[in-house]
């Protein structure tokens, strides 16, 4: 690994950790809390101070269903586009990132506790992060993403893990029901004047409604803070997953409408994940500000049978260091955010002919060696009451090699370098009112998905494939006023080269990836919060999405594939807290295009959900959580192809399920 790049983060981050206290005193600050659920008091504060689309997800939100993945954990916040395929895997989109791709993830950068677990080459693996294991969820819609190192279309979804702090003592919980789910939960957490420790473990296994979709896990999460001083202090974190999944695969239409618990027993294809995390956090109350800094280790064993077995042993390793400053400068509150985050990864993929999931003669050797680092500045001034402007930009650096020693002629490099600059405002008339408006550049690498693709009869090898980059306008407002609480955004990306796939030969030859020439990703992003009586009340989310070809040489300005224009979902609480009763609908008035060609197009669908809570006693609650009531046959999600010819590229809805589950904190 070369040690130049690397090299460029050390003077940002040297510079981070030698900032004296620069400002005098800290800013006042308005608070304006724009969720209904109990959120940490810092992160409802960089909500506020956020000039576009953000959002925290708080765990009490979803702890009454089944969360078996993020779709659970966040089907309501605004503009998070998520769509089952079957067990946990998923779809997760946010403004079109990742549009295409019908594997893993690509676009948003997924942290813990602040840390990412993507991998060097910015790549991940959703699977990872189990939805009960969390005590919120933050949602960074694009360049919103900046003091996290996001520089993606998508932006970034950080999840925070309890403490001994948030969550003392112990809690249980039991959950399951159709398809012989049965998941279970035990944490404790303990603190004293010094120092605090939680500890979580977490199991799940199901056999699925889908043929061959059957899983099961195992995970622990735990962290330990120390207060080194009263100012100062430091928090070690371990997490561990083992990861069973079978994979049903995409179907064709006729059979996912009319058989929709048809799997594909081919080659036993199936995604295993074997995983450790190890991080350290370090924290200074500077008293007009913070510093933050640390490291972490990431090693991932994925043991992946599909057209091929996939056999890839991974490590990651990197160091962060973030300083947040606030005070007056000739009378104005000004805040000052610098940060640098970088990475370092090794990747050991090799492939081998699938004989019924077990390796055969192997095909493909490659050594994988990414680095990824990324720096960021934003300055925040009042220049008068109420009015907030805002600059800033990241700057992105990102090295991938490629050795190839099965087809050396094959082997590569690429270099990547690219400032996003960031501008906005933040206006709050009220204390419960904010609007805001930006313009940012995005910018998103290749990873090894897209720069080691398999040509047609051929070995797995270096193909080159180049930024994808994009200018995003975006206003909106959020806040609260009599029984309606809002956040709503409106956003308009031009893009160029953005990364697509399509499948080559469905189920032999995995998808093939290339740069568009020029495409518009543009859209609303709304979700309306209504207290309609003390024992009613109603959540909304609708998204529009309007993604789409520009002048393309052979597409024109056709929609793109997989998301539909119009989504829509809404959840009625009615009752107590005590006791309650949550109908809900999921409705796709229009569906979604399957090819880029624009000449198939699936039919639209509505589900209706029903949850229950009873509190039996001051810290024991049980619930329900019932799905796909009528038992509705739609297509969920696709794979896009260019021309439709009848491929097998459809995932069907979830079918009709049942599950109950007990919690209890004591």
């Amino acid at each position: 690994m070369r040690s130049i790049p690397a090299a460029r983060s050390l003077p940002l981050c040297a510079l981070i950790l030698s900032v004296p206290p620069a400002f005098a005193e800290e800013g006042d600050q308005s608070a304006i809390i724009v969720t209904a659920s109990p959120i940490v008091e810092e992160a409802a504060t960089r909500i506020q101070k956020t000039p576009g689309g953000v959002d925290i997800v708080a765990a009490q939100t979803f702890e009454n269903k089944v969360a078996v993945s993020l779709r659970d954990a966040l089907a309501f916040s605004p503009g998070v586009y998520t769509q089952p395929r079957f067990g946990q895997e998923v779809r997760i989109s946010i403004r079109g990132s990742g549009l295409s791709r019908g594997y893993h993830m690509r676009g948003l950068t997924l942290l813990q506790d602040g840390i990412p677990i993507n991998s060097a080459d910015d790549n991940g693996d959703f699977q990872e992060l189990d939805p009960q294991l969390f005590q919120h969820l933050e949602v960074y819609r694009g360049a919103n993403a900046l003091r996290y190192g996001g520089s993606t279309l998508g932006g970034a979804i950080n999840a925070v893990t309890p403490t001994g702090r948030s969550a003392p003592g112990l809690e249980m919980r039991i959950d399951g029901g159709s398809f012989d789910t049965q998941r279970g939960k035990i944490a404790y957490g303990h603190a004293d004047d010094r120092a605090d420790v939680y500890v979580a473990v977490a199991g799940d296994r199901s056999d699925s409604d889908r043929a061959h979709g059957d899983r099961k896990a195992l995970r622990f999460n735990a962290n330990v803070g120390v207060k080194l001083s009263d100012r100062v202090e430091t928090r070690f974190y371990a997490s561990a997953q083992t990861i069973r999944q079978h994979l049903a695969g995409a179907l064709t239409e006729q059979d996912a409408l009319s058989n929709p618990a048809k799997g594909n027993f081919t080659g036993d294809q199936a995604r295993n994940i074997d995983s450790l995390r190890l991080q350290n956090r370090t924290s200074v109350d500077l008293g007009n500000g913070a510093l933050s800094f640390g490291l972490f280790y990431n090693a991932k064993s994925l043991h992946h049978p599909i057209y091929q077995v996939i056999d890839q042993k991974s490590e990651d390793r990197g160091l962060f260091a973030g300083l947040d400053l606030a005070g007056h400068i000739a009378g104005m509150p000004v805040e000052l955010s610098l940060g640098s985050q970088a990475r370092f990864g090794d990747v050991q993929a090799r492939q081998f002919v699938n004989l019924a999931g077990r390796r055969g003669a192997i095909t493909a050797n490659a050594q994988q060696r990414a680095q990824t680092i990324n720096s960021y500045g934003e300055v925040r001034i009042a220049p008068v009451a109420d009015l907030w402007l805002i600059g800033g930009g990241l700057y992105s650096h990102g090295d991938r090699r490629i050795a190839n020693r099965f087809a050396p002629a094959r082997s590569g490099t690429a270099d990547f370098d690219a400032f996003a600059p960031k501008f906005g405002l933040l206006y709050q008339p009220a204390q419960t009112l904010q609007f805001y408006a930006n313009y940012s550049r995005s910018i998103e690498m290749p990873g090894f998905g897209e720069l080691s693709q398999t040509p047609a009869g051929g070995a797995p090898g270096f193909t080159p494939v180049g930024l994808q980059k994009a200018w995003t306008a975006e206003i909106g407002t959020r806040g609260q006023l009599g029984v309606a609480r809002w956040d709503v955004s409106l956003y308009h990306a031009d893009i160029r080269g953005e990364m697509l796939q399509y499948s080559v030969v469905a189920g032999t030859i995995p998808a093939a990836t290339f740069n568009a020439d020029r495409t518009r990703h543009q859209g609303l992003e709304a979700g309306l919060d209504l207290a309609l009586a003390p024992w009613a009340s109603l959540r909304q989310v609708y998204q529009y999405s309007d993604f789409r070809f520009r002048a393309d040489a052979q597409f024109g300005s056709n929609r793109l594939p997989v998301v539909p224009q119009h989504f829509y979902r809404a959840e009625l609480k009615l009752g107590t807290e005590r006791l309650n009763l949550t109908p809900a609908i999921e409705w796709t008035p229009q569906g979604a295009w399957v090819d880029y060609a624009n000449t198939k197009r699936v039919g639209s669908y509505a589900l209706l959900n029903l949850g229950a809570q009873a509190q039996l006693r001051d810290g024991v609650t049980l619930f329900l959580d019932a799905r796909n009531l009528t038992a509705r046959r739609a297509i969920g999600d696709i794979g896009a192809v260019v021309r439709y010819s009848g491929q097998a590229a459809f995932y069907p809805v979830e079918r009709r399920a049942f599950y109950a589950g007990v919690r209890a904190r004591f």
